[in-house]
């Protein structure tokens, strides 16, 4: 009882941790950033309030980009929607629902995706190697800081890399954007396959993180966006790089200009843009791959090997059990031949041969 407890706890903390890292998390960093305004010559810390829209706007703005990223780029669909045959059949936007080779092919794809090679991994840790659910998330959460950086690098490589010559003026933000979509695309692929065989490694380094904070389970993505937006910032600036031409498709301006025309945008607003899409949505699939994991699967997402093992197994008992019916029914006529006790009983059992061949006379 206390044990089923402790796992409904941390399956709330988990999702309570999806609606942190797309609400609340971007808004507190953004605030974090922009909004405390210190002055040196009175030391003194005021609030730039003039800000205050634009961190609402910006922050709920991304963290809404981040959770449609994470789950499209990361196929996560529920089980009783692959059970009906995919997305259309069960918003009833077709008429095939319940249709047998569409529920294969959704379970399929649900098999195969990033979203169910993960959860696989997790349900297995937790399963077979007893594992805890919240190391395994801080585990994963580590091991994705290397994608995190590479889906940094993408982009600017692609729009500061690629000649003007080749691309049309002002389109190097808008290429820079498809070669983002196209490395978050392989790296949700790749991130099962590497987690597989470092996520316990990852999760006994936590455990050590764990012992030094209480606070381990939310570091590493405020660590690591406070380090890449610094490290981002220093870097442009020492390659000389101009962003401000990459400000004309920033979308929380062009929600904040709606709803407020006159509020203000800071102009490296572009760089919290980047940061923003490269860590949170990794951090958003990462928490609810463990938090599908820690469920019950059903037997069509276990893996195939698994079932031929348990199939392999229940026939090798099968034929166990066979020997040993056999062996007992041998054991059982050896003993009745060896009970009589005279020659008549004996002479009953014997088959009957024609022509009494063997008589004396």
């Amino acid at each position: 009882m206390m044990v089923k407890r402790a796992i409904i706890i941390k399956r709330v903390l988990l999702a309570s941790t999806v609606v942190a890292q797309i609400t609340v998390a971007p808004i507190i960093l953004f605030a974090l950033t922009y909004l405390p305004e210190i002055d040196t010559g009175t030391a003194t810390i005021g609030i730039r309030t003039e800000l205050i829209y634009w961190v609402l706007v910006a922050g709920l703005s991304y963290g809404i980009i981040s959770i449609c990223l994470a789950l499209i780029m990361g196929g996560f669909r529920p089980f009783f929607v692959s059970n009906q045959g995919g997305w259309l059949p069960f918003l009833r936007l077709s008429r095939r629902v319940n249709d047998p080779e569409l529920i294969d092919r959704a379970r399929m794809s649900s098999f195969v995706s990033p979203y169910g090679k993960m959860i696989r991994l997790v349900n297995k840790r937790i399963t077979d190697e007893e594992d805890d659910l919240m190391s395994i998330h801080g585990g994963l959460q580590l091991l994705a800081i290397p994608m995190q950086v590479i889906l940094i690098a993408v982009p600017l490589a692609i729009m500061e890399g690629v000649p003007e010559t080749i691309i049309k003026p002002n389109r190097a933000f808008e290429l820079g954007m498809a070669g983002y979509v196209i490395a978050l695309w392989i790296g949700f692929r790749i991130q099962p396959v590497i987690s597989s065989h470092l996520v316990g490694i990852a999760s006994m380094f936590r455990n050590v993180v764990w012992r030094v904070s209480r606070l381990s389970w939310i570091l590493p993505i405020f660590l690591y966006w406070v380090f890449a937006r610094l490290f981002l910032s220093i870097s442009l600036d020492w390659l000389g790089v101009d962003y401000s031409k990459w400000h004309e498709m920033q979308l929380e301006s062009v929600i904040l200009h709606s709803i407020a025309p006159d509020a203000n945008i800071p102009s490296t607003a572009i760089l919290d843009y980047i940061v923003a899409i490269s860590v949170l949505p990794v951090a958003t699939f990462t928490t609810i791959s463990v938090l599908g994991g820690s469920l019950k699967i059903p037997e069509w997402m276990n893996d195939k090997e698994l079932e031929l093992e348990s199939l392999r197994g229940k026939e090798l008992g099968q034929t166990n059990l066979d020997n040993e019916e056999i062996h007992n029914s041998d054991n059982k006529i050896e003993e009745q031949i060896l009970i009589g006790d005279d020659d008549e009983d004996f002479d009953e059992r014997m088959i009957d041969l024609p022509f009494n061949l063997f008589d004396s006379d």
